[in-house]
């Protein structure tokens, strides 16, 4: 009945109702919203207390929630946060339930203020600003109780205390797809305050013509001090250098081919392809922290850098098949008889040259013959090695940790 609830609700013409149903609609979503947090919080939190989710072959309730609902990371996290909640914060759970005041982002305000409290007061504090809800208060009027309650439970400056007084600053850069970036987090107010001022700096408009808005002034100002950062000698060095660059070329560019060449475009395309796949992969499941670049992003920001050459290939089926063929043909003729003429080509109990002897200049030719398939092989597939291990352009997560520094042809 609640599917077929939900299912008119999202089918009907929104256009054709009043404004009070309007209204009206949005009120209830809101209150359905909340009770559909906290019946969620209890489950998942029971479900992860039992740990139900290695019945599946999970490591965990977030690894299950992505696989099994099909949520995505962030998703997940933010279900088992409000699990986790639901037991350090009952009374809130408690309100959520009602529907009624308290929704689900006022809920999770009050969870996070509450949570700067020493762990013996939260409770109490939790009971006192869903009172204050119930009684009328909006979210400012809760910010200013809670600010109160946490400066009077804070020790005074002659009193012994931690001397950590914002525990729960934190800040989350995550990747996306094509590699672009996301960034959250909470910030102390010393922190807030030089971030603002070198932001404010360096996100002054340009003039008439700069039409930026001001987000993205803000964005360009991030990334200029960034940069300006990473150029200058302050940061810790990696190998001697500000900045360590994994540069990645096509075989195509490296033999400088015609502009116009099909196979060239053919192959730059492949190779776009696969290290977009990459990155999105990567932000799913998480990287080394490197930075995926390409074109006159990468050449900007390598041009101080360190730079590690890495000759990579694939595998040459010609001359793969040509090796098999010619060591079968050695084997076969060290080994006479029914099994030797299976192995050189022939068929068993059939007569075959396998099992001839070989003249001396003969071997030597066939044992230079297949010295040269073996390297011309090594040459186009280093070591045929799987591709994260050719070289450090495919650093898969669960290989990160191995990083080769060059590569040999026997």
């Amino acid at each position: 009945m609640i599917y077929l609830g939900l299912r008119s609700l999202a089918s009907a013409d929104a256009a054709a109702m009043p404004d009070a149903v309007k209204a009206e609609c949005l009120h209830g979503y809101e209150r359905a919203a909340a009770m559909l947090t906290a019946g969620r919080a209890w489950i998942l939190g029971s479900f992860m207390a039992e740990q139900g989710y290695s019945a599946d072959a999970e490591y965990s309730a977030g690894a299950w929630l992505r696989h099994r609902t099909k949520v995505t990371k962030a998703a997940a996290r933010g279900h088992v946060a409000w699990a986790r909640r639901a037991v350090a914060h009952p009374a809130v759970l408690a309100a959520l339930a009602e529907g009624t005041v308290v929704t689900e982002s006022v809920g999770r305000e009050i969870c996070c203020w509450t949570d700067r409290l020493p762990p013996d007061c939260r409770d109490a504090a939790d009971q006192i600003l869903v009172a204050a809800a119930w009684a009328g208060a909006d979210e400012w009027d809760l910010a200013g109780l809670s600010a109160e309650m946490l400066a009077r439970s804070q020790p005074g400056p002659d009193q012994d205390g931690p001397d950590d007084r914002f525990g729960d600053r934190d800040v989350r850069l995550e990747t996306t797809y094509e590699g672009a970036g996301v960034i959250a987090g909470d910030l102390s107010p010393e922190c807030a305050a030089v971030v603002g001022v070198v932001l404010d700096a360096l996100s002054a408009p340009l003039g008439a013509q700069d039409t930026r808005t001001h987000g993205q002034r803000y964005h360009d100002a991030l990334q200029e001090a960034m940069r300006r950062v990473a150029a200058s000698d302050l940061l810790p060095e990696r190998a001697g250098q500000p900045v360590k660059a994994l540069v990645h070329v096509t075989l195509a560019e490296l033999l400088a081919l015609d502009e116009g060449s099909a196979l060239q475009g053919e192959w730059i395309t492949a190779a776009r392809a696969r290290w977009a796949a990459a990155r999105a992969a990567a932000s799913v499941g998480g990287s080394d922290g490197g930075a995926w670049l390409d074109g006159d992003a990468a050449r900007g920001l390598t041009c101080d850098a360190m730079v590690v050459p890495v000759v990579t290939g694939e595998v040459d089926p010609g001359a793969l098949e040509d090796l098999v063929r010619l060591c079968a043909t050695l084997a076969g003729h060290h080994a006479p008889g029914p099994a030797g003429a299976a192995a050189a080509g022939g068929q068993a109990g059939r007569p075959c040259c396998a099992g001839t002897p070989l003249t001396a200049h003969a071997r030597e030719m066939l044992e230079r013959q297949i010295i040269g398939r073996a390297r011309e092989l090594a040459v186009f597939c280093p070591a045929v090695m799987p591709p994260w291990r050719a070289g450090p352009v495919m650093q898969h997560p669960r290989h990160r940790h191995q990083r080769p520094s060059c590569i040999r042809a026997p």
